[in-house]
C-alpha cells in the first residue's frame, strides 16, 4: 500500500515538473486588456475600414462586443459620414426602387449595433451620439418630409425600440427630453394642440405618426408604451390632453383626414372608436402607479367625448363599452351624483342598444344599472333615476320608429 502511494507521488511530482516548465495560459477577457496592441490596432485604419465594409450592420454588432478596443475602432468607423451615407441615410419614400428600400430588419440590427457599440459610455453621451446622425436625416424629424408614404418614422421606431429596451423609467425619460430637444416636439406639439380641431391637417397627421410610429406603437400592450403616454400628455392642461389623444388614436376618415366632425355627426362602427378606449386602458389600468386618478380618468373622458362638441350619443355609449366596466361606471355614477339624472337615463338607453347592435351580452347593461342604482342614497332618487330610465326608453323607441318610417315614405 504504502510503495502505491509512493509511486503515485512520484508520478505527481513529474508531471507538476513538466507543467512549471510550459508557458502560463489565461483567458483574457475585456476588462483584462491585453498588454501589447492587438492585430486591429497594428493594422493601418485604412484596411481595418475594408474589413469592416465586408461584414454586415448585425456582424459588426457582434464584433463589438469582442473587447474595449475593437469597440472603439468600430465606433470611429460607424462614426464616419461615408458609412452613415451608406447605412442610415437610404430611401423611405415608394417611388424608390426595391433593393434601396430600407427594411424594418435593418433598423432593428442598427439600434443593436449602436447599442452594443456604446454600452460603456453614460446614458447622456449615448443619446448625444445617436440621434446627432439621424437628426441629420429630415425624414425622420417632424414636418421635415412631405412624401405621402414615406416610412422612416416606422423605421426610427423599430431602432428606437432596438436601442432602448431593457432600460429603466429614468433612462426613458432622458430619451424622450432628448429626442423632444432634436424634433422640437413639444413646440409643434402645443401649435398644433391649441389650434381649432381640424385647422392644421397636415401638421396633425405628421404629430400623429410620429408619435405612434416612433414612440408609441412598437410598444403595444407594454409598460413602455403607459410611460410614452404619460410624457407626451403630462406637460399639458386637461382640455389640451383629450385633444392630443384624439389626435393620436381619434378615427380617421378613408382619405386619411381625423374625423373630427363624425363622432358628432353620425354613429360610427365599432372599430373606429378601438384605438381610443384601448388608449384610456392603458392610461388608468393601474391608475394609483402613475397618478392617473379617478377624478383625473373622468375629466379626461369628459373632455375627450365633447372633441370639438358633445359627441353623439352612441359613439359616447359604444366608447364606453369599449373602454370597460371601470370606466363605464365611473363616468356615469360620476354624472349621476352630479345631478344629470336623464342624461345618464338617456346613455344608458343607447348602450343598451349598442349591447344589441354589436353583440355584448346583455347581462352586462343589467348590471350596470343595478351599479348606478345602488349611488343613490334616498329612495326618492331612486324612484326618479327609474322614471328617467323608463321616459328615455319611451323616448327613444319613438325616434327610432319615426326615424325608420320616414325612410319608408322616401322608399
Amino acid at each position: 500500500m504504502g510503495k502505491k502511494t509512493r509511486r503515485s507521488y512520484g508520478l505527481h511530482t513529474h508531471e507538476a515538473g513538466l507543467l512549471k516548465n510550459q508557458p502560463v495560459r489565461t483567458v483574457m477577457t475585456r476588462s483584462h486588456g491585453t498588454r501589447e496592441p492587438s492585430l486591429f490596432h497594428k493594422l493601418p485604419v485604412e484596411v481595418l475600414h475594408m474589413i469592416l465594409d465586408r461584414l454586415s450592420v448585425l456582424e459588426i454588432s457582434v464584433l463589438s462586443m469582442v473587447s474595449k478596443e475593437i469597440t472603439k475602432h468600430i465606433l470611429d468607423y460607424i462614426s464616419s459620414q461615408k458609412w452613415r451615407n451608406k447605412t442610415i441615410i437610404q430611401s423611405f419614400h415608394p417611388s424608390a426602387c426595391a433593393e434601396q428600400k430600407p427594411t424594418v430588419e435593418h433598423y432593428r440590427h442598427l439600434g443593436l449595433l449602436y447599442k452594443r457599440c456604446t454600452l460603456l459610455l453614460p446614458t447622456k453621451d449615448r443619446l448625444k451620439l445617436i440621434f446627432s446622425k439621424f437628426s441629420q436625416i429630415p425624414c425622420f424629424m417632424l414636418e421635415q418630409c412631405l412624401v405621402p408614404g414615406c416610412t422612416a418614422f416606422v423605421s426610427f421606431g423599430v431602432f428606437l425600440k432596438t436601442l432602448i429596451a431593457g432600460w429603466d423609467e429614468l433612462e426613458s425619460h432622458r430619451v424622450f427630453n432628448c429626442l423632444c430637444d432634436i424634433t422640437h416636439l413639444m413646440q409643434k406639439t402645443e401649435g398644433i394642440i391649441t389650434a381649432k380641431p381640424g385647422v392644421k391637417v397636415h401638421q396633425e397627421l405628421q404629430l400623429r405618426r410620429f408619435c405612434r410610429c416612433v414612440l408609441l406603437d412598437p410598444w403595444a400592450n407594454q409598460p413602455e408604451c403607459q410611460i410614452w403616454l404619460t410624457q407626451l400628455l403630462k406637460p399639458w392642461p386637461i382640455v389640451s390632453q383629450a385633444h392630443l389623444l384624439f389626435i393620436l388614436y381619434g378615427p380617421l376618415q378613408p382619405g386619411g383626414i381625423l374625423g373630427w366632425q363624425d363622432v358628432v355627426d353620425r354613429a360610427l362602427t365599432p372599430g373606429s372608436l378601438w384605438g381610443l378606449a384601448e388608449t384610456i386602458s392603458i392610461l388608468f389600468g393601474k391608475p394609483e402607479v402613475k397618478g392617473w386618478t379617478t377624478h383625473l380618468m373622468f375629466s379626461i373622458v369628459m373632455e375627450l367625448t365633447t372633441v370639438p362638441e358633445p359627441w353623439h350619443l352612441e359613439n359616447l355609449a359604444r366608447f364606453l363599452l369599449l373602454c370597460g366596466n371601470n370606466v363605464s361606471y365611473t363616468v356615469l355614477a360620476s354624472k349621476a351624483l352630479f345631478g344629470h339624472i336623464a342624461e345618464v337615463s338617456r346613455l344608458i338607453i343607447y348602450i343598451i342598444l349598442v349591447c344589441e347592435k354589436d353583440g355584448y351580452q346583455m347581462s352586462w347593461a343589467v348590471n350596470m344599472v343595478q351599479q348606478i342604482f345602488k349611488v343613490f342614497s334616498t329612495a326618492t332618487e331612486r324612484f326618479l333615476f327609474i322614471q328617467h330610465l323608463e321616459s328615455s326608453f319611451s323616448q327613444i323607441t319613438r325616434e327610432t320608429f319615426e326615424s325608420i318610417a320616414g325612410r319608408r315614405n322616401l322608399w
